[in-house]
């Protein structure tokens, strides 16, 4: 089982903010531009928090790992593709 630290649930806590800020600038009918700059800002968000936590979840596997290269090897590998996969 994963656990996932205050800083990556607090990212995604600010994300949850900023959707909903968004939501309303739509409800509000505000300027296209304004919605697409705040969509983006939560697509980098939702990318830096996928990036951490792959990070964290690598680096919790070499430890686990305890020299054994197979199991070193495969857990890079699924983190490549789990960061591929993101994409």
């Amino acid at each position: 089982m994963n656990s996932y630290d205050d800083k990556v649930k607090n990212r995604v806590k600010r994300m949850e903010g900023q959707l909903r800020g968004i939501l309303k600038m739509m409800d509000e009918g505000k300027d296209c531009k304004a919605v697409i700059t705040q969509l983006s800002a939560v697509r980098s968000g939702v990318d830096r928090a996928i990036g951490l936590i792959v990070s964290q979840n690598l680096l919790e596997c070499i430890q686990e790992a305890d020299g054994d290269e197979q199991v070193l090897n495969e857990s890079i590998q699924e983190a490549v593709n789990l960061f591929v996969k993101s994409r």
